[in-house]
């Protein structure tokens, strides 16, 4: 992995890092500078670094400041749970109706990597998928989210 001077080069690095160097890159941002990764994050995670982002400042700084309460040993242990499980098998046994909801503009989990491999693993699987939607999806779409959520409930 390229040597960081700046946590936040890792966002300006010329080539596309594997899984194992941005797992490593965003440990390193946070245990570098957490409240600078957490300003950060909430961008990308609302998708508000997105031309034409309609997302609140008020939801944004609420996604800091729950990030700001956050233990940092379980932030950490967050990380690496997300980025060492594999959740196949599990997914594979799932054997009632499943309701899969993703943005298509998710830049925390691309949906490429998650909801349609999940899709695809679970037996009764309904994928629904939102157009431009980021990984804050439910805060960002909620009324659609739940409209969605109540139709499953009722098939």
């Amino acid at each position: 992995m390229p040597d960081f001077r700046n946590p936040f080069d890792v966002l300006k690095n010329d080539r596309l890092l594997t899984h194992d160097e941005l797992v490593r890159a965003i440990r390193f941002m946070i245990a570098a500078e957490y409240e600078a990764t957490q300003l950060y994050e909430q961008l990308t995670f609302y998708g508000a670094n997105r031309p034409g982002s309609s997302v609140s400042q008020g939801l944004r700084d609420s996604f800091w400041l729950q990030a700001m309460q956050s233990g940092f040993i379980g932030v950490l242990e967050c990380i690496k749970a997300f980025s060492e499980t594999d959740f196949t098998a599990d997914l594979k046994k799932f054997d009632i109706p499943t309701l899969i909801l993703h943005g298509d503009d998710d830049q925390i989990v691309p949906i490429s990597n998650s909801a349609l491999l999940s899709a695809k693993l679970v037996q009764s699987a309904t994928l629904k998928i939102y157009s431009g939607a980021s990984h804050g999806l439910c805060s960002t779409h909620k009324k659609q989210v739940n409209t969605d959520l109540l139709a499953f409930i009722r098939e």
